[in-house]
């Protein structure tokens, strides 16, 4: 069997089921290899000196970790330069990334987390990054941060990569969600997982119960039922799996099924929620929705919100169909 790089199978999809152009496959080459450089700069740990807190806060008040900064740079400084983007926006920045007036500029926006879960850096648990693509509207000028506020059905390209035991690169253009795994040996990206189907049913879920006291109502009775397992109203035993790393556990409900869980809640009310709507809950969900899952607020499909605002926050519920659909139903006082 053919070994099919990452290269061929953008080519293909460029050439044969033409979902992609070819501004848009450079784009996610050049998106792979600065995953690539992360992958690289995280494996050398406290043998580069990177570990550890940088010592600086993001836009959203949070400490930042050295690898946090240094995958940001890495990201804006692999794409500045190729001619396919009118401007980025970060998790970390609290403004967009224009694009200096050197380099020629593009039709596309590309937002990203550049290191999700970074908290986990330092116990050396899987982070990994988070990214989508969005076009730019005509007649609007890439410098105001509107032309990045477009529903999630908008985005023509979303994926993540996870650093974990193996460096992962999952994808989606709207067909269908590929998988794809570092060959260190190599350096290149080859294809191992082809049209990702996300399980209707699971007996897993996901979320961080330490926040139990402050969940609304409609999950609380979720994951009650849940922990009642086969003797409570569900009538079987569920598994719990929190990694506190985005992307971790959405691969794994991507590989065995699952619900992941970050609910509205008293603490986080005033804010809408915990997730970022536009660098971690529209990738997320158009990837999930691709696989056959469904990802949702409890309220609302996460994909048609009309953002407001660049960093606004959502709560997020996603994963296999029967289980999210049962979640939001309790949400609607079902």
């Amino acid at each position: 069997m053919a070994i099919i790089t990452l290269s061929r199978f953008l080519i293909e999809e460029e050439r044969n089921k033409q979902v992609i152009c070819a501004d848009l496959r450079f784009l996610v080459e050049i998106v792979s290899r600065a995953c690539k450089a992360i992958s690289i700069a995280i494996g050398k740990g406290n043998l580069a000196g990177v570990l550890g807190g940088a010592g600086t806060d993001n836009v959203q008040g949070e400490a930042q970790k050295k690898l946090d900064v240094i995958s940001n740079e890495i990201l804006l400084e692999a794409n500045e330069w190729g001619g396919h983007l009118a401007a980025m926006a970060s998790e970390e920045m609290e403004e967009p990334h224009l694009i200096p007036h050197r380099y020629p500029k593009g039709e596309y926006l590309l937002v990203f987390d550049p290191l999700d879960g970074s908290s986990n850096i330092d116990v050396n648990i899987s982070v990994g990054t988070i990214f989508s693509v969005l076009r730019c509207p005509e007649g609007v000028p890439a410098e105001s941060e509107s032309v990045f506020l477009q529903p999630g059905t908008q985005q023509v390209c979303a994926g993540f990569a996870v650093y974990g035991p193996t460096t992962l690169l999952v994808l989606t253009f709207g067909d269908g969600v590929h998988c794809f795994t570092l060959d260190r040996e190599f350096g290149h990206f080859v294809l191992t997982q082809e049209n990702i189907r996300i399980p209707e049913d699971t007996r897993e879920f996901a979320i961080n119960m330490s926040n139990a006291r402050f969940w609304e109502a409609p999950v609380k009775r979720y994951i009650d039922e849940l922990l009642a397992g086969k003797d409570g109203p569900r009538g079987k035993d569920f598994n719990m799996r929190w990694v506190a790393s985005m992307v971790a556990d959405v691969f794994r409900i991507l590989t065995r099924g699952g619900v992941f869980l970050y609910p509205l809640d008293s603490k986080m009310k005033d804010k809408g929620g915990k997730l970022r709507l536009m660098y971690e809950a529209n990738p997320m969900a158009m990837i999930v929705e691709q696989a056959g899952g469904v990802a949702t607020t409890g309220r609302q499909r996460i994909l048609d919100i009309q953002p407001t605002s660049l960093h606004q926050r959502v709560p997020v519920i996603l994963g296999s169909r029967n289980e999210v659909e049962r979640v939001a139903s309790y949400h609607q006082g079902q």
